[in-house]
């Protein structure tokens, strides 16, 4: 029982050591600090339940209660009995935590503060893998198994990660599975008695084992191996690896993308504009006034599930970067300025924010590469996060007479063809259509569609983006005409696509109003609330260049300019517009309010003005979760009713009353109906067989009818009455066993049901709730059938062997 209690704690430690990924989720450690005192109690429980002889049901029934306690002390929040006993209000809070807690996850990118629902979330879900571990290991004696819910708790990073997961939380948790495992055997070893060594020489308990410190090492050698090879080979881990995984998902705003470094830039954007806190992310000082936007990432390639990015390809920052006045000028106006960037530490990304057409970088490394047709700077080692880096870039602007000069790109064009590819979708072709009708050049069909984004055709801002029916996301935005950045730029950049022209979409930030001056610099702080995607549209001889479809009253610093106007806007765009600058600024001041309620246009409201609240589902799917239950834990208790109903069939065959004779003989019956009075007493006796069992009364089959009739009534003091049925039912079972006439069987229900009360009144109260509810008869009946049903699919895969055995290449030949 010390070891048993022992591997119980070292279950609990395992737990907490495999959900150490998780601290790259968090900002802080509170969620730590609360799962180790759920699984520390977990734990205690588990073992004071096993001091007390409590077999595998009561140990995980206790945790389970443990681990409610838990819950309810540090998240009940007023709505339970003393602060630790849960009531029904209880129930309800905790759902509306774990609701809260999926509206958290879409809401937050990562890191997350310490919210209520998302904490509860976790440590609800650590705590069930601790019990399941306790029980895996402990009662079961399976302790490998235990890798299945550590490797869930071990996904949730994974999956939710924008970049990658750190490599020493999965030290942790890989330590903690070896030592699982490690424990488990030596306790296993012990149990046999005393080691020994390869030279026969006994060990002492005190000393180590020869074999068991040989399979540490080993163990030990292959986790080292397994993650020092990839830090060893970073081409390997971004290139080899890459072709397993997928691309994110775009406009969906889920997965993960290739490799860490091609993460999804949607989602993460999403998620760190539904952050409630403001973040100051990077800083940014230039020598231009108005600078247009500082961006790091794009999205080219295109699918039916919406934009994705791909792995960038560049040179090393060491080679000379491209230089933008040795292109055509077109009428572009091209000025230099210089610019320092500083990312905080919470913007932690493979890319590095520039302008878009940088010409010389200072301080930034030889990890990083630049990818002149993405024009993003990227690594394959290094992170942006806390790094303070110099560059000269060149801002172009356009005329529209100019860009409306460019001539289309032919059909055989490479970026014609590798950036106008689009899934084919009806809506969008015949919107496209509609919209570009009356346009002659690549620049009329862009600033068609450009113009087609504004309010006086419906579209609105919201980060709630309503849900569509139709199955297609770029669809339902088309429809429902509400969205933030991400929508704009996606579905621009689709339409400007459907029509011809190069698109793609591009990630990095807005200009920001916190900004101050000094020195002739200006310096902007950008926050999370200055995060931002737009669309970029390839011309020919001018490159690639900016439109921002997203209105520009909901995003803090929009940059409007000459060829891409505020299509909202009635008076006429400037080509710098100015900004109002303050050095206390904040860039969520000019953000509307975003919340549900009467400020929400598109809440639905009530006759008294106030939003209409929703009813939750879950209180549904709970009712139909216990009814689903209900009918299932109901199956045994209908088949015995029916079976019973059956057996006590009778044929009407004699009214008179079964007699026993002074000399034993019995009222018997013509041979008209013989074979069926011997089958109905077959099925009595069976029932009266059943009954003892659900009763639990011993029943033996090698006893004669007449012995087991003898022995129930001296062993359960039968009355009269049940005496004389049993006796009947006896006599009845064993005449038609073996006698030409069987008895007459129409007094044996009455015999049945006497015998069954008499059962009932004389047993326990669990013991009648079995026996209606989960008939042991039956349950042993279905275990032996299933038992039976393997043995014989067994015998049958064995019978399949030897007949293909027959064809084995090695027995053909031998046969030769």
């Amino acid at each position: 029982m010390t070891n048993r209690r022992h591997l119980g704690f070292v279950a609990a430690a395992a737990t907490l050591l495999a959900a150490t990924p998780l601290a790259g989720i968090f900002q802080s450690w509170t969620w730590m600090i609360e799962s180790a005192f759920a699984v520390g109690v977990i734990a205690a429980t588990a073992a004071g339940v096993r001091a007390l002889r409590g077999r595998a049901a009561a140990q995980g029934f206790g945790m389970l209660a443990a681990l409610v306690i838990i819950l309810t002390l540090l998240f009940s929040n007023g709505h339970s009995l003393i602060g630790i006993i849960p009531t029904p209000d209880t129930v309800k809070y905790f759902a509306s935590l774990l609701s809260t807690a999926g509206t958290q996850i879409r809401d937050n990118g990562v890191p997350v503060p310490d919210l209520d629902g998302l904490l509860f979330l976790t440590v609800f879900g650590i705590g069930l893998v601790a019990i399941i571990n306790d029980l895996l290991t402990v009662a079961m004696r399976r302790p490998a198994l235990t890798g299945l819910p550590m490797l869930a708790i071990y996904a949730v990073p994974v999956a939710v990660y924008p970049d990658s997961v750190a490599i020493i939380p999965f030290v942790f948790a890989a330590a903690a599975y070896l030592w699982l495992l490690v424990s488990d055997n030596v306790d296993r070893v012990r149990r046999f008695g005393r080691r020994f060594t390869g030279e026969g020489r006994d060990v002492d308990v005190w000393e180590p084992s020869p074999l068991a410190s040989a399979g540490r090492r080993l163990g030990v050698v292959g986790v080292v191996v397994a993650i020092v090879i990839p830090l060893l080979i970073p081409q390997l881990s971004s290139s080899f690896f890459d072709q397993f995984g997928g691309n994110g998902d775009g406009g969906s705003g889920k997965g993960n993308g290739r490799g860490g470094l091609t993460s999804n830039l949607f989602a993460d954007l999403s998620g760190r504009l539904n952050q409630k806190d403001i973040v100051d992310l990077v800083k940014v000082t230039t020598t231009d006034a108005n600078p247009y936007y500082l961006r790091f990432g794009v999205a080219d390639e295109l699918s039916a599930g919406g934009f994705g990015t791909r792995v960038p390809n560049g040179t090393t920052m060491g080679n000379p970067l491209p230089d933008p006045y040795q292109r055509p000028s077109f009428g572009v106006t091209r000025e230099k300025y210089t610019a320092k960037v500083e990312v905080s530490k919470t913007f932690d990304m493979p890319l590095l924010p520039v302008y878009a057409e940088p010409v010389q970088t200072r301080k930034i490394g030889s990890d990083w590469s630049y990818d002149q047709n993405m024009q993003v700077i990227f690594s394959l080692r290094s992170r942006s996060g806390g790094r303070s880096y110099d560059f000269d870039y060149v801002r172009s602007t356009y005329t529209p007479q100019e860009l409306n000069e460019a001539p289309e790109l032919s059909a055989e064009n490479a970026m014609r063809r590798q950036f106008t590819a689009v899934p084919l979708v009806a809506e969008v072709r015949k919107k496209v259509d509609e919209l570009t009708k009356n346009a002659k050049t690549p620049y009329e069909k862009v600033r068609a569609i450009y113009d087609f984004f504004s309010s006086k055709n419906g579209f609105k801002y919201s980060l709630e983006v309503p849900e569509g029916t139709s199955g297609q996301k770029i669809v339902d935005f088309l429809n429902n005409k509400t969205g933030f950045c991400e929508q704009y730029a996606a579905a621009m950049a689709w339409l400007v696509r459907t029509a011809g022209i190069p698109a793609r979409v591009a990630f990095g930030f807005a200009r920001g109003n916190n900004v101050h001056v000094a020195n002739g610099q200006y310096t902007f702080t950008l926050t999370n609330r200055n995060l931002h995607a737009w669309t970029e549209v390839y011309f020919q001889g001018f490159g690639w260049v900016p439109f921002d479809a997203t209105p520009s009253t909901y995003v803090a610093g929009s940059v409007a300019s000459a060829w891409a106007p505020d299509p909202n806007q009635t008076t006429g765009p400037t080509a710098n517009p100015s900004f109002s600058a303050g050095p206390g600024g904040d860039p969520g001041d000019d953000l509307p309010n975003r919340g549900l309620g009467a400020n929400d246009p598109d809440a639905q409201l009530g006759a008294d003005g106030q939003p209409i609240e929703q009813a939750p589902m879950w209180p549904w799917y709970l009712l139909g979760a216990v009814v689903a239950l209900a009918l299932l834990l109901s199956v045994p208790g209908v088949r015995r009713r029916v079976l019973r109903t059956r057996r006590s069939r009778s044929d009407g065959t004699s009214s008179q009353a079964l007699d026993v004779a002074p000399a034993g003989t019995m009222v018997v019956i013509s041979d008209t109906s013989a074979d069926h009075a011997r089958s109905l007493a077959h099925d009595a006796w069976d029932e009266l067989l059943d009954t003892l069992v659900d009763y639990r009364v011993p029943a033996d089959p090698s006893e004669t009818p007449r012995a087991v009739a003898r022995r129930l009534i001296a062993e359960q003091d039968l009355d009269a009455a049940a005496a004389d049925g049993a006796q009947r039912l006896g006599l009845a079972e064993e005449r038609a066993r073996y006698a030409r006439n069987p008895l007459d069987p129409q007094a044996l229900p009455d015999a049945l049901r006497l015998i069954r009360r008499h059962l009932a009144s004389t047993s326990d109260r669990r013991t009648r709730i079995l026996a209606v509810l989960m008939p042991p008869s039956v349950l042993a009946r279905w275990r032996v059938g299933t038992l039976e049903a393997l043995s014989r699919g067994v015998h049958r895969m064995g019978q399949l062997r030897e007949f293909l055995l027959r064809f084995n290449p090695r027995r053909l030949l031998a046969s030769r």
